[in-house]
């Protein structure tokens, strides 16, 4: 079994979770005897088993308080092991003293380290310190110290650990364990306890924070007891392992790293062609690398990013000069504009400033203008009606907040409802309508409204006259478009956008049909990329099918 692992890890590393899964599958199959052979010359655990009773009637001799551990059933025996293996209590082959309460008031600047559940988890986490002389010598550790800590938050407090920092006081807590008949090497006892949480933390109790395991329930915890000489084989088995797994990760982290910065170099290049014709030739280029370059779900979400932004810069279709230029068609939408204000369907329109050369971001092709965002529409931002009236909610209006709209653009299910009697107290939005977040961390987030749907004041809409909407939400949902919400955003631990600084956003603006043919040509890009990713998703399927499969046949 383990030359099936070692021969199998880095295709077994690259499934979804596949280093962290092969850790626990190292554990597991340590503790159940399959990492290294069995020696018949070892000295059984039964022998190991003698010494631990006769060493606790020396100290029960000493007239030292021992609790009486039961008798291991077949069904406290989780899975099987080796002839030469046996089970053990951990009350029956450890003697466990609990750590000291520590009053803030015996807190000192220095001195004796105290050692908290937090220094046994991460390694820079501050001391507190005492005076040595106030210590009773029972609350004293040293290197080697055999330690659990058996309180905190489950996941990541709970455990067994190796002290190794030097002479210290150990808080409450904490046990600090000595063996009886040195059954175990400290390395596989740590281990062996360590491979068993899961089952300890399950007889935990307390709230849903800080919970606790008493000491009772711990000293009843079955372990697998291996012959001595083959607990040692064990750890340098698993260290051996563990160092692949760690080279393994880094080599991962550092290809990883490599790869995102070759493909984010060669998108870059990608957005600097100097027209669609140019963009042909190096897309052609690209798409013979595909396969080798767009590895990952990042690089292709990257890849779509980079599509929406020559799209919007005039650079992913051909211009036909035939086209009724840009300037025309914005032109339309203001005389549209006036009709509607002149028969009453919409209020008088804000005056927006005139757009600046500094302001303009790149250069547009021949045809196209820059216009501001409230130029091409009608925005509204969303209101929440009274709650106090309950005969707004209720009905069959969906009411839908930043939660509803995904990072992919959708609209999900309202999680509230309004009645008829709500409308005039919010803002609707009618299929076609572009809603965009305009506050909190999930700023910029856009969707196009596949349906009606009310609004809450978080989230501003436009309704596109006479544009393309479906262009003008690619425009939204473009990197340039989404840096300009942030850099007009104001607020730091709440940004927001409001209504007046959104409409005056630019927009690239391509002619009527030269919008159309965008639309139609990122959709097909679009897919091309979804397509790559199905085919990236079914490849780590597959090796997590095979890293399970491998793990159920251990």
């Amino acid at each position: 079994m383990t030359a099936l692992l070692t021969d199998n890890l880095p295709l077994l590393a690259g499934a979804s979770n596949g280093i962290k899964k092969l850790r626990q599958l190292i554990l597991e199959l340590a503790v159940r005897g399959k990492l290294v052979p069995q020696d018949p010359n070892d000295e059984p655990a039964s022998e190991i088993l003698k010494r631990i009773t006769e060493q606790k009637a020396r100290l029960v001799n000493e007239r030292k308080k021992l609790k009486l551990q039961a008798e291991i059933s077949e069904q406290e025996k989780p899975f099987s092991v080796p002839k030469s293996w046996g089970w053990v209590r951990l009350g029956s082959c450890l003697e466990m003293i609990n750590g000291r309460a520590f009053k803030p008031t015996e807190w000192r600047a220095a001195g004796l380290p105290i050692v908290r559940i937090q220094n046994l988890n991460k390694p820079d986490a501050p001391f507190n310190y005492c005076s040595p002389e106030t210590v009773d010598n029972r609350h004293i550790i040293d290197n080697g110290t055999i330690l659990i800590s058996w309180s905190g938050t489950p996941g990541t407090s709970f455990g067994a650990f190796i002290w190794e920092r030097g002479k210290a006081a150990l808080n409450q807590h904490i046990f600090s364990c000595s063996q009886i008949g040195d059954a175990f090497f400290d390395k596989f006892l740590k281990l062996a306890i360590n491979t068993r949480l899961e089952e300890l933390i399950a007889k935990a109790h307390g709230g849903v924070g800080l919970q606790h395991v008493t000491k009772g329930k711990l000293e009843a915890l079955t372990l697998v007891l291996p012959p001595l000489a083959e607990q040692h084989r064990i750890v340098a088995k698993v260290d051996e392992l563990m160092a692949l797994c760690d080279r393994l990760e880094a080599q991962q982290v550092d290809a990883e790293s490599a790869h995102a910065q070759l493909v984010q170099a060669l998108l870059d290049s990608l957005t600097q062609v100097s027209d669609a014709t140019d963009f042909a030739a190096n897309w052609q280029r690209l798409a013979e690398q595909f396969h080798t370059l767009f590895t990952t779900e990042l690089s292709i979400d990257t890849l779509k990013q980079t599509l929406l932004q020559l799209a919007v810069m005039g650079k992913l279709v051909l211009q036909d000069p035939t086209d009724e230029p840009a300037s025309e068609l914005i032109d339309r939408i203001q005389v549209e504009k006036q009709r509607l204000v002149a028969k009453g369907k919409i209020k008088k329109q804000k005056i927006l400033p005139e757009i600046s050369e500094q302001e303009k971001p790149f250069a547009l092709p021949e045809g196209w203008s820059w216009a501001r965002l409230g130029e091409v529409g009608i925005s509204a931002t969303g209101k929440t009606p009274s709650t106090n009236n309950t005969k707004f909610f209720g009905g069959e209006l969906q009411f839908i907040g930043p939660g509803q709209i995904s990072v992919h653009g959708e609209i999900a299910q309202a999680e509230k409802w309004l009645t008829e009697l709500a409308r005039n107290d919010t803002s609707i939005a009618e299929p076609g309508d572009l809603l965009m977040v305009c506050i909190g961390g999930s700023i910029g987030k856009c969707a196009i409204a596949d349906r009606e749907v009310a609004f809450n004041q978080q989230i501003n809409s436009i309704r596109i006259l006479i544009a393309d909407h479906k262009y003008i939400f690619r425009v939204l949902a473009s990197p340039n478009f989404k840096t300009s919400v942030w850099a007009s955003a104001t607020g730091t631990a709440t940004p927001i956008i409001n209504r007046s600084k959104w409409d005056e956003l630019l927009v690239s603006i391509p002619p009527e049909r030269e919008q159309q043919r965008i639309v139609a040509k990122v959709d097909q890009l679009m897919a091309l990329c979804d397509t790559l990713k199905q085919q990236i998703n079914a490849a780590t399927e597959m090796q997590s099918v095979l890293l399970n499969t491998m793990m159920t046949q251990a």
